[in-house]
């Protein structure tokens, strides 16, 4: 099978720490990029109260440019990319509190690996857009940027993972999901689905908003990713963390928090049950172009509109899921946990619990100053275990582990932390020798 233009360009990402695609695969992307936006935003509106069923506007005409382009796609693979429509009722405010049809589109790339293959990696953009008033199915809502520019990353995401040469080991879901705007329905129901197809989440990406520079400077595309308590930070953050380390600085704009203030995305319903999940959007917003009718008022132009677009910037974008999903879904697990012990002693005890794995070469402890973002790699162990930390306060320092494969692939960080306290009124362990 003959890879296409966009796995040719993923294919030369992973393979330089640049993350600098060839520019005749780049351009290639671009211009796919711009003509599956041009499709869903030819539908008029894609409001998820508008119609499903007529297929020249409204969100059933979004619905269908996607079964079409991943079943394309599908067609290419061989039969691995399997494409489903998930049809469901969903009611929240943003429904009038009255259950509405909605669909989700599902592209699945099963992992090779009985391992892994249980285990989703999961990127997903948007299908529906909206008006001024979120609860207008009539007027235009072209929605290209938000988010025909998500769904256009998912769909080129699926073209060029699906055709490369042996697949990975887990599992690789390509979403386009609709409700965003009527309250992150059709994200909540993507997690829901998953779950009822017994997948664990592995990690979790929505970009939204990914597909214009407005002129910044800074091209870098930002990834905010969910905080925690002292060291043991979400696993979102690592999952962003992980990103930067492949991509590197120049290329990735990392923003430690939820999301924009006071605003959210399609990732929060798995980042608010503790899953890996991040969020990408453009550097630079212009709120003329979001959530508004189309209209030019006092010489500026109001509207999501497809003139605003950097097709070069969204394909990049996908290009930087591609890497980091690519990476995760070949890596072995993460470590089931990572218990840190050794408090009011001079020497730092980390024991690590795993499943076996034969592809695993072993374990990275990863070490970071309290004051530091970054974690470095302290030292290298090939089997789970307790590891002793010689001459190392378990004060002044944040520690981690993660798993890394014989192909160098890496798993996400596990922090570690103390071992569950003993139930009040226990009779505490006596010390050793005593």
């Amino acid at each position: 099978m003959k890879p296409s233009c966009a796995a040719l360009a993923v294919f030369a990402l992973l393979a330089v720490p640049a993350l600098a695609a060839p520019a005749p695969a780049a351009s290639a992307a671009a211009d796919e990029a711009r003509a599956i936006v041009s499709e869903l935003v030819a539908c008029g509106t894609r409001n998820s109260l508008s119609s499903w069923t007529d297929p020249k506007r409204g969100i059933g005409c979004g619905r269908d440019v996607a079964v079409k382009r991943f079943g394309e796609i599908a067609a290419k693979s061989g039969g691995r990319l399997k494409v489903i429509v998930d049809k469901y009722e969903t009611s929240g405010p943003r429904t009038g509190n009255a259950k509405v049809p909605m669909e989700n589109v599902y592209a699945v790339l099963e992992g090779t690996d009985p391992l892994r293959q249980k285990t989703a990696y999961v990127v997903s953009g948007h299908l529906d857009s909206r008006a001024s008033d979120v609860m207008d199915a009539k007027s235009d809502a072209p929605g290209a940027d938000d988010d025909g520019s998500g769904v256009a990353a998912s769909i080129l995401s699926a073209a060029a993972l699906s055709s490369r040469p042996g697949g990975s080991r887990a599992t690789l879901i390509f979403a386009a999901v609709a409700g965003e705007e009527q309250g992150l329905l059709g994200a909540r129901r993507l997690k829901e689905w998953l779950g009822q197809q017994g997948y664990q989440v592995g990690g979790m990406i929505t970009d939204d908003i990914v597909g214009a520079t407005n002129g910044s400077k800074d091209r870098r595309p930002r990834v905010f990713s969910e905080g925690g308590p002292d060291g043991v930070e979400s696993p979102g953050r690592e999952m962003a963390r992980r990103l930067e380390e492949l991509a590197g600085r120049e290329r990735v704009r990392l923003v430690f928090r939820r999301d924009r203030f006071g605003r959210g995305g399609d990732h929060l319903p798995f980042v608010e049950v503790g899953l890996p999940a991040v969020r990408f959007t453009e550097p630079l917003e212009v709120y003329e172009h979001q959530h508004q009718d189309v209209r030019e008022d006092k010489g500026v132009q109001y509207g999501d509109l497809i003139r605003f677009m950097d097709f070069p910037f969204l394909a990049e974008v996908a290009a930087l899921n591609q890497a980091i999903l690519a990476e995760l879904a070949a890596a072995p697990a993460p470590p089931k946990s990572a218990v840190l012990g050794g408090a009011v002693t001079p020497a730092a005890k980390i024991r690590i619990d795993a499943e076996p794995d034969p592809d695993r070469k072993g374990f990275e402890i990863l070490q970071r100053e309290t004051t530091d973002t970054r974690w470095k790699v302290l030292r290298t162990v090939g089997e789970p275990g307790q590891v002793v930390l010689d001459n190392t306060s378990t004060d002044n320092e944040f520690f981690a582990v993660r798993s890394v494969g014989k192909d160098g692939r890496k798993s996400l960080a596990v922090p570690c932390v103390p071992a569950p306290a003993p139930p009040v009124g226990s009779v505490p362990a006596k010390p050793p020798g005593r």
